[in-house]
């Protein structure tokens, strides 16, 4: 029996890669990726804090508008007093809500990254042509925003079609955050290419573990501070990529803003061991290192 494939990457067990180093020959690099979302009112998805009633569900429509409100300028403020960069993943409707949001990391530098135009929606139930024209949309808004198109892309709900990576590359990214299923960047095969995969957390990520699983702010942050003890023991033998995914309506709260200080202090403190970057740092790096060293790219055989 044959099961079905995606046929974007091979198996490559972690021993047996090509070794290498991330710049200034760190061994682990560590980014967080902020999502700035917002939702359409009275209709389309969101997260909830409680089961959702009847539209409009107010209850849950203001929780997480509390998070572009309140929650983003204090985790503004954690990052700043930590310097610690940040990859922002953006819907392109913060730009019409509450540009003063994205600005406020534009001018610390962080990195843009395209985020669809709202989580109210999924890109990956859309026809090929409409999810082209999602992706354009958005990317066209963004670029017009920044100056410049953004080279990442992560799927409102981590929704991707079957042509998704295909549709992405095309329209000129240079990376996904999409897929889970590594712990350094791959690369994938796309119908006109490859587009490269670096590693986004669905376990060091709020949405999962606290909407999803409960957990609480401490399980949470102890979740980070242990993850990247392993992790930076492990990254002796491999290089490695650690991701934090945070959302501001659920950290930004003043409970969990307070653990999460405490985990995010605890990296910071370990800076000089590690490469504090940003996602698309790491995907340039991985790019520019020799032809077949990541796996997945044309010259790297399956194993």
């Amino acid at each position: 029996m044959r099961l079905t494939s995606h046929q974007r990457y091979d198996y490559h067990p972690l021993p047996a890669r090509p070794d290498y180093a991330w710049p200034g020959g760190k061994r682990l690099a560590v980014y967080v990726a902020l999502n700035l979302e917002h939702f359409a009112f009275g209709e389309g998805l969101g997260a909830e804090l409680a089961p959702g009633g009847p539209q409009p569900d107010v209850l849950n429509f203001a929780w997480r508008d509390w998070g572009n409100r309140i929650g983003a300028w204090r985790l503004l403020e954690l990052f700043d007093a930590l310097d610690l960069p940040v990859s922002v993943l953006v819907n392109s409707a913060i730009y019409d809500y509450c540009p003063q949001l994205v600005a406020a990391h534009r001018a610390r530098g962080d990195e843009i990254v395209g985020h669809g135009r709202t989580n109210a929606e999924r890109q990956g139930v859309l026809p090929e042509r409409e999810e082209a024209a999602l992706i354009a949309e958005a990317t066209q808004r963004l670029t017009l925003e920044e100056g410049r198109p953004p080279a990442g892309w992560l799927g409102p709900w981590i929704s991707q079609s079957p042509v998704t990576p295909d549709l992405l590359q095309e329209s000129g990214y240079r990376y996904l955050l999409d897929w889970c299923q590594d712990d350094q960047p791959i690369w994938m095969r796309c119908r006109r290419g490859h587009i490269l995969s670096v590693p986004y957390p669905q376990e060091l990520n709020d949405i999962p573990s606290i909407v999803g699983r409960k957990d609480s702010p401490q399980q949470f942050a102890d979740m980070i501070v242990d993850a990247f003890d392993e992790m930076l023991e492990q990254s002796e033998r491999q290089p490695l990529v650690m991701g934090i995914a945070l959302h501001a309506y659920l950290v930004g709260q003043p409970h969990r803003l307070r653990p999460l200080r405490r985990a995010l202090a605890h990296i910071a403190e370990r800076r000089e061991r590690i490469w504090l970057t940003r996602s698309g740092a790491i995907a340039e790096a991985a790019i520019a290192l020799p032809p077949g060293i990541v796996p997945g790219g044309p010259s790297t055989p399956a194993s």
